[in-house]
């Protein structure tokens, strides 16, 4: 059974009287344990996408349906403890917190989403600063950090809750070619040993490239679907 089914879906905004299309009527479904890209230029759509499997934003028509959850019908604060229940998101500028050490800022949504106690919380992150390569950083904060290694911390933290879906949303924006490819080859790895599902929005072609399926947008309508063969993990 897929992971994420959307049919017909439909998201308008509106802006003083007029009414703008972001998504029109698309369908799709996401497996678990896939890598997704959803891409087009600005404004075709694929954060708006983005943003309502995240239950960020809620669909204006059509059904959209994450763990068997129809999520249009989910209310604020149910669709906040689903977020907090099953998703980690990382974004293009990090939204790390710059007062808090990376260990604080991987440790924040084990504390304010999910309430682990502490002896359970410092075994989690011991074990994702060593998975992203970032043992003995845990210490530094943000701005001790390069891109590379803050968007590191990044990964971890959406993964400290033990998220079986990972939404991106232009993750490699801010990294030089050779990070991007590192931070992509972390991704795939975790995928691999966790079972996790990552979706990226993205211009980058990067993750294109590595991407298993990829859903091109355009006017807010889905144009296209490619899928490609297996690969092997990238390298730098």
């Amino acid at each position: 059974m897929s992971l994420i089914i959307a049919q017909r879906l439909v998201k308008t905004y509106r802006a003083g009287e007029v009414e703008v299309p972001a998504v029109r009527g698309v369908d799709f479904a996401i497996e678990a344990k896939s890598f997704v890209a959803f891409v087009g230029p600005s404004g075709s759509g694929k954060t708006t996408l983005l943003n309502m499997v995240g239950c960020l934003d809620r669909p204006s028509g059509g059904r959209l349906t994450v763990f068997d959850t129809d999520v249009a019908a989910l209310d604020r604060r149910a669709a906040a403890r689903f977020r907090g229940e099953h998703m980690g998101f990382i974004f293009q500028d990090f939204n790390l917190v710059p007062v808090l050490t990376a260990y604080e800022n991987i440790e924040y949504p084990l504390i304010m989403v999910q309430n682990w106690p502490e002896r359970k919380r410092r075994e989690q992150i011991e074990r994702l600063l060593e998975a992203v390569g970032m043992t003995g950083q845990g210490k530094k904060r943000p701005d001790q950090l390069s891109g590379g290694q803050k968007q590191r911390v990044a990964v971890a933290r959406a993964l400290a809750t033990n998220a079986q879906l990972v939404l991106a949303d232009e993750p490699t924006a801010n990294l030089d070619h050779d990070t991007a490819y590192r931070i992509l080859d972390l991704m795939k790895k975790m995928r691999d040993g966790l079972g996790t599902t990552f979706i990226f929005s993205t211009h980058d072609p990067k993750i294109m490239a590595e991407a298993e399926v990829l859903f091109t947008l355009e006017d807010g309508r889905l144009k296209s679907r490619e899928e490609s063969p297996v690969r092997e993990p990238v390298h730098a």
